[in-house]
């Protein structure tokens, strides 16, 4: 098995040469990828074992991808790194991969390195990365993916000791990364994902409690970009089943919040035969900070008239209570995705009757019973009759919730053995 090393010949090769030539010190066999698009002034001497011309030709046959058809170089190399990397760890030869890069490499780079699941090393050194501008572009990948970054400080062209010194700690980081051999993600107990934010902080506890005897739970930060972290994580088969106390997410992209996982945030297991207990958790607020939105004309304050409704500010964070009208409109789009859901009698919708969160909870300062109690009979109008609806006369944050989520979970696993 190798590492793979990525990076431009014609712009980093003598930063290539020492990280391979400190890979193999160290035992390993190294496997060097070119990704030169041609803007680079070096005419290199170091020979990779993958060229940029294979990468270009497995670009075309791969995706119908090829230079000089109104394609940007840069694509046609992202597309066949992608398909050179799926190749090599789907024939057992990869055991990690480093790219030492600038903007363009790491656009290139990335794609690549989504396509090695969870625990496969995975390092970048760029200082591409340290951008604000560029955030948003690249958390699609930080926030799905276990990448390993080393931010260079200066630019890695050419030769010095600041290049060389981070060239050296990252071949050492990346060798070190691989040398305690392959990591299992098979506990001695199977996963068990439990999604979870501060406002339900309790109730995920209790539901810990109630399963750590016979599982491990992992626990799914749900404020948007862990939700799609788990979206991505489920269909690896890293979790045997998946208690999703807040899916608010959801709701989010309905209503237009903050936490907006996009439309398909409930599809978490659809295709998956696992268990998935679906709650409430997150619906009755819109996170809609910070509070300067409210005298800006902000749109989503502005369409919504949240500074009419019941706040609760904790700066910078806001959170504003969802109306009955669309607590309705959360219950008939949740209905209509647990609806797609192959393994219906694998669902159960556990529905706690007295707050979906710690703020609306009687005395909270989102309590709102009659809104909250819209939603259950409207999830239920629309909801398929295979999917069991529990309602609990409790908060969602109570022992009692997570006794009764954890016996919802014991009954969906005894129809996975049916």
């Amino acid at each position: 098995m190798a590492i793979a090393i990525v990076g431009m010949l014609d712009e980093r090769e003598e930063a290539l040469r020492i990280i391979r030539d400190r890979i193999e010190q160290r035992g390993h066999k190294a496997c060097l990828i070119d990704i030169s698009v041609g803007s680079g002034a070096i005419v290199p001497t170091l020979e990779a074992e993958v060229s940029c011309r294979e990468l270009a030709e497995l670009a075309e046959r791969s995706a119908g991808i090829a230079v000089g058809r109104g394609n940007a170089p840069t694509s046609v190399m992202a597309e066949g790194l992608k398909a050179k990397i799926r190749e090599l760890y789907g024939c057992g030869e990869l055991q990690g991969m480093i790219a030492i890069t600038g903007m363009t490499g790491a656009l290139i780079s990335l794609p690549a390195m989504k396509e090695l699941p969870f625990g496969v090393p995975k390092l970048l050194i760029s200082g591409a990365t340290g951008q604000p501008v560029h955030a948003a572009k690249f958390g699609d990948y930080f926030a799905l993916r276990d990448i390993t970054v080393m931010h260079t400080v200066v630019d890695t062209v050419g030769m010095n000791p600041l290049v060389r010194a981070l060239a050296l700690n990252g071949a050492n980081a990346i060798s070190g990364m691989v040398e305690g051999g392959p990591i299992s993600l098979e506990g001695e107990k199977p996963s068990i994902a439990v999604t979870e934010f501060g406002y339900c902080d309790k109730g995920a506890h209790y539901i810990r409690q109630n399963l750590e005897r016979d599982y491990e739970t992992v626990s799914i930060h749900a404020m948007g970009v862990g939700d799609k972290a788990a979206l991505d994580l489920a269909p690896q088969g890293v979790f045997k089943a998946f208690i999703d106390l807040v899916p608010g997410s959801f709701s989010e992209h309905l209503l237009g919040g903050n936490r907006d996982a996009g439309p398909d945030r409930l599809d978490v297991a659809a295709t998956l035969s696992i268990p998935y207990i679906f709650c409430p958790g997150g619906f009755d607020m819109i996170s809609c900070g910070p509070i300067e939105r409210r005298d800006q004309n902000d749109p989503l304050w502005t369409s919504r008239r949240l500074a009419e409704r019941k706040l609760y500010v904790q700066p910078p964070r806001v959170q504003a209570r969802t109306s009955a009208e669309e607590m309705e409109q959360i219950a008939l789009a949740a209905a209509d995705r647990l609806n797609r859901y192959q393994h219906k009698a694998r669902v159960k919708a556990v529905i706690p009757l007295r707050g979906f969160s710690s703020l609306s909870v009687e005395g909270g300062p989102l309590h709102d019973p009659d809104s909250d109690g819209v939603f259950s009979p409207a999830l239920r109008s629309q909801l398929d009759p295979e999917i069991e609806v529990i309602e609990v006369d409790s908060d969602i944050n109570s022992p009692v919730f997570a006794s009764i989520v954890a016996d919802a979970l014991a009954r969906a696993f005894r129809e996975v053995e049916a």
